[in-house]
């Protein structure tokens, strides 16, 4: 209608006059709620951004918890927000306080809340198992109704503005550790919401009476996976390869994982642990899972190089493409680039080979005159090759003894002759 009076304007200049004069809805009012010591605790997730961890960059997760009475913060960051973590977090808190409420309440998260249709809920069996263990009563607020969890939200908030802010840390557990300093001094010497004649430190005191006790032993969190053994003897668990014994590959294992170790088991046996790693694609390896392998694979010495060489000169990777494609053989650059890296080291080994890759060269030799030459400029010796032959490797080294007295023969020998 405006159009046709000639109006060339857009239709939100419309939307905007109806905005005035549209009736607004009208405000929500809510109640000051107060809680009973040691009756309820609030709980959610917060995500900080993300962290790098080598090559890897995963989430900087918070897993917050707070006691609705005291408003005592427990806090505590992990890489992600899967079941596991969330029942580390809540193990985590009870034991630093020795007890634990009994309610706590939570969004509608997946961790918590499978399915829900109105006031009926389908909880996850993990947490309904976890909850039986501890006596505590799991409750999810309503949906889209974040004021009923008002106390951890507004935690979460302090923790952004008060802990989080421009701070500096080295890694997970420099982070953790200086979170757990600032729940124990700073947000436990604020005052608090509930009364404001006395700090959280001095209301916690009050409450911690009143949890419920703790169990004799925590409940057990690991997290448990299967995964499938290639012709390659390695497990795939969280972005990096774990390694096996030899003689489990083309089966199903079973991976087990804490914060800091991986198990692998074959039914009921382990047969391999590792240190976990959180960077991305690496090879963990245990030399003696390969060992055994390597001996009756011998022909599998050229590519088992090449791998052990790019891994410890990642350069070496690049000038192995560039060989390939000039026609150059690359088991015999491979042989030598592992002589030069026994000789001078991956780090001297990895700038030569930068150096010779910015020159455009593509050999084992363009490498070799660049150590020199590195060498030479340092005035370093040069270094001293020590090489066995096959049948010698093959064996043990060590050199039987002779008797030396058999050498007087040789004298005697002589002597009868003159």
């Amino acid at each position: 209608m405006v159009r046709e009076r000639g109006y060339r304007g857009l239709p939100t200049h419309f939307r905007h006059l109806v905005a005035l004069h549209r009736p607004r809805k009208p405000a929500e009012a809510f109640l000051r709620l107060r809680t009973l010591p040691g009756e309820q605790g609030q709980v959610d997730w917060a995500h900080f951004g993300h962290i790098e961890i080598g090559n890897a960059r995963r989430p900087l997760m918070a897993f917050v918890m707070v006691l609705s009475y005291s408003r005592d913060i427990y806090l505590r960051f992990f890489l992600d927000a899967r079941m596991e973590n969330f029942l580390r977090g809540h193990v985590g808190a009870f034991n630093t306080w020795c007890g634990l409420p009994r309610v706590l309440l939570y969004d509608n998260l997946k961790s918590a809340v499978l399915e829900r249709q109105g006031d009926a809920i389908r909880f996850h069996p993990t947490l309904l198992a976890f909850a039986g263990f501890y006596r505590f009563e799991p409750r999810p607020v309503a949906v889209a109704r974040g004021n009923e969890k008002g106390r951890v939200e507004r935690a979460i908030r302090h923790i952004r503005e008060a802990f989080f802010i421009a701070r500096k840390f080295t890694d997970l557990d420099d982070l953790n550790a200086q979170a757990e300093q600032w729940c124990r001094n700073q947000a436990a010497d604020r005052p608090c919401p509930e009364d404001r004649t006395m700090t959280v430190r001095q209301a916690f005191a009050q409450e911690q009476p009143l949890l419920l006790p703790l169990p004799a032993n925590p409940y057990p969190v690991e997290e448990q996976v299967a995964a499938k053994v290639g012709k390659t003897p390695y497990v795939r668990f969280d972005l990096n390869d774990y390694s096996v014994p030899h003689a489990h590959v083309r089966r199903t294992l079973s991976v087990r994982a804490d914060l800091g170790l991986v198990r692998v088991f074959d039914g009921a046996k382990m047969i391999a642990s590792h240190r976990r790693s959180y960077e991305r694609d690496q090879q963990i390896e245990d030399p003696q899972h390969l060992k055994a392998l390597v001996a009756i694979k011998r022909e599998a010495r050229q590519h088992r190089g090449l791998n052990s060489l790019t891994r410890a000169v990642p350069a070496c990777q690049t000038l192995m493409i560039r060989a390939a494609e000039r026609g150059s053989n690359i088991g015999a650059i491979t042989n030598a680039m592992l002589k030069l890296l026994d000789l001078y080291g991956a780090q001297e080994l990895q700038a030569a080979v930068e150096e010779a890759l910015h020159a455009g060269a593509s050999h084992s030799r363009s490498v070799r005159d660049v150590l020199e030459r590195r060498r030479v400029a340092r005035g370093a010796p040069p270094p001293v090759e020590t090489s066995l032959p096959e049948h010698v490797r093959r064996k043990d080294t060590t050199v039987r003894p002779h008797r030396l007295d058999s050498y007087d023969q040789l004298t005697l020998g002589g002597k009868d002759d003159e």
